[in-house]
């Protein structure tokens, strides 16, 4: 990843199961004010349905602050923070016309593309660790296994041993 994907990776997190990127960040990253990128997306409402971008709870800033992806409440400067899906982010390049505001949408885009790889390649990860955890369980449980069978056969042999070792009773010849 190169120096401006890893910027905008960063800013991108996860709300409601979904990555986004706060309107705030988005701003920072097209070099305008959070209130022009606002007053855009506003003026074109019925470009952005609900699963393209989204107001924030109080409870969603909230755990925000507490896992200091944010500063504090103020870092929004009293206004309620929109979330960008992908979806989101690629209707904006309709909505900002400048040269930058296309530049960044893409190099936006191709992070986007580049995290979902690595949630997958990290989901492929995931399933082959379980599976050799689960080999692994089975393996041990097989030893587990071989070691009962061994402690049998060994206090069989024991017992046999005893019995032909044990004092006889009853008539006996003297070999003498």
């Amino acid at each position: 990843m190169i120096l401006r994907e890893a910027i905008i990776a960063s800013k991108i997190i996860t709300i409601r199961d979904e990555k986004v990127i706060l309107d705030v960040h988005l701003a920072e990253l097209y070099e305008v004010e959070t209130r022009v990128l606002k007053q855009a997306v506003r003026r074109n409402k019925d470009r952005f349905p609900y699963d393209f971008m989204y107001e924030l709870t109080d409870a969603e800033i909230d755990e925000m602050v507490s896992q200091n992806v944010i500063p504090s409440k103020r870092h929004f400067g009293g206004a309620v923070p929109f979330a960008f899906t992908e979806n989101g982010v690629a209707m904006l390049s309709s909505v900002l016309n400048s040269k930058k505001a296309i530049e960044v949408n893409i190099s936006i885009m191709r992070t986007f593309t580049i995290l979902r790889k690595m949630i997958l390649l990290n989901k492929d990860i995931m399933e082959e660790i379980n599976k050799i955890r689960k080999q692994m369980q089975e393996q041990g449980h097989n030893i587990m296994l071989i070691f009962q069978y061994l402690k049998q056969f060994e206090e069989s042999k024991q017992q046999k041993t005893e019995q032909e070792n044990r004092k006889r009773i009853g008539f006996k010849t003297d070999p003498n």
